[in-house]
């Protein structure tokens, strides 16, 4: 399991991709990013447990 504030994405990447906009990337934007991923999953887990699965499907991390 993933601690909290354990980084999950390829900072590099988000980079090229932020670039790929023509955008900047702030020294905080990557903490932001990432914190957001953490609080997907742990939603997306809760949804499929609440449903009786132990397995999370794609639909899980779809947020309304």
């Amino acid at each position: 399991m993933a601690k909290k504030g354990e980084m999950l994405l390829v900072s590099s990447k988000v980079k090229a991709i932020l670039k790929g906009y023509k955008c900047n990337t702030a020294g905080d934007a990557l903490d932001g990013l990432n914190g957001w991923a953490h609080w997907l999953i742990e939603q997306a887990a809760k949804r499929a447990k609440a449903n009786g699965r132990k397995t999370v499907r794609s639909y899980d991390f779809i947020v309304r």
